[in-house]
């Protein structure tokens, strides 16, 4: 009897699949977003973009 009522409730949670063929979500968990850049690559890059800045800036000041 368990396993009948455990089927049936599982068949009740996924019945909805069947009517969107095609525009099934691969999981029913949700995802976390991706970024394309890792967070340490983005600062290393702000870090060398902002720093040729201020280098620019100190040989400006310097002249």
């Amino acid at each position: 009897m368990v396993a009948k009522q455990r089927i049936r409730m599982a068949n009740e949670k996924h019945s909805k699949n069947i009517t969107q063929r095609g525009n099934v979500a691969k999981t029913l968990r949700p995802q976390e977003e991706k970024y394309p850049v890792g967070p340490w690559l983005l600062a290393l890059f702000v870090f060398v973009v902002c720093g040729s800045g201020a280098v620019r800036g100190v040989i400006r000041a310097v002249r």
